[in-house]
């Protein structure tokens, strides 16, 4: 039987990006794309989907004989904390109606994604570990750290195969940030592009653990691909790319604008990423299922330089809602 895979929450940050490397393994009749609203550049099968409604899940899977679910639907971590009871309302019940559809029509795989968010003053800041003691302080810390374990229960009381990663900051050219503690590292390369001044809601030396958006596709790709027996963690897997600070990120754009200027101006924000770890651990996910990271800051920056570059070159500034 063929691979019918269905991606809730194809028009945010991971999801735009995911999907159509998803269409380029199972083809794109194979792929369903899902969100809240349309999106009219979609090349492919697209349903609207409100994840809070199991229903409309339940319809999907039925009509295209879904074999994988790929949920990504949630509200972020700065973001969450507009709206904390809403946040955790939206991120559980998204999760519940996804676990309980693929229990009952015998999903193969389903992919949820965790974050760093779930690290609180627990766990050590260096070189966190997969087991390290969760105590978020965020509201969707918490819900992704909940999830976590409801996928372990779901895996060992219905057998169900759910996988999962816990995210750095997640580094991407497709889209615009929108709502998480990390999204500085993305909205700096475009402030340097457009020749604007950056203001920075961290400090300058606040260090954080951050992936390339290519490194973060592969990674869950190949955790999807990974066989069923060589899984271990059945909450989540650390995965790493880089750890890095504002400053640095800044240093390394001034090599190719050298009059880029940065105004650092802290808010709550770094009250939450004081709490998140400054490195990963994510030797299991190495031994496991061979994950390796490929792109450094320098990497990083140039890459982003210059795609941007050719983005606003074409005009394109359309805003688009992330919700991974």
């Amino acid at each position: 039987m063929d691979t019918k895979v269905l991606v809730i929450g194809a028009n945010g940050q991971l999801g735009s990006v995911l999907t159509k490397e998803l269409q380029k393994k199972y083809t794109i009749e194979n792929v369903i794309a899902s969100d809240l609203r349309q999106n009219e550049e979609y090349k492919g099968i697209f349903e609207i989907i409100d994840a809070t409604n199991k229903n409309r899940i339940q319809e999907v899977v039925e009509r295209y004989k879904i074999t994988q679910i790929y949920h990504l639907a949630a509200i972020l971590s700065a973001k969450g904390e507009e709206t904390p009871l809403a946040t955790w309302d939206i991120n559980m019940k998204t999760l519940f109606n996804v676990l309980e559809v693929s229990r009952e029509n015998n999903i193969d795989k389903v992919f949820f994604p965790s974050s760093i968010a779930v690290f609180g003053e627990g766990a050590p800041l260096d070189n966190t570990p997969d087991n390290a003691y969760l105590n978020p302080a965020t509201v969707y810390g918490i819900s992704k750290a909940a999830g976590e374990n409801w996928a372990q229960y779901y895996f060992l009381r219905y057998g169900l195969d759910v996988r999962s990663i816990r995210y750095p900051g997640v580094i991407g050219y497709q889209s615009l940030p929108g709502g998480g503690t990390t999204d500085y590292a993305v909205d700096i390369y475009h402030k340097a592009v457009l020749e604007e001044e950056f203001e920075c809601f961290l400090k300058q030396d606040t260090m954080l653990p951050m992936i390339f958006m290519d490194d973060a596709i592969r990674a869950t790709i190949e955790l999807m691909e990974a066989p069923k027996d060589s899984i271990t963690v059945r909450t989540s897997y650390n995965i790493a790319g880089i750890s890095f600070s504002p400053e640095e990120v800044v240093s390394e754009i001034r090599k190719l604008y050298p009059d880029f200027k940065v105004n650092y101006k802290p808010d709550f924000r770094q009250e939450i990423a004081s709490r998140w770890p400054k490195s990963i651990d994510d030797a299991s996910a190495k031994k496991e299922w061979g994950w390796q990271p490929r792109y450094d800051l320098k990497d990083i920056t140039e890459i982003m330089i210059e795609k941007l570059q050719k983005k606003y070159k074409k005009g394109s500034k359309s805003k688009e809602l992330l919700i991974f």
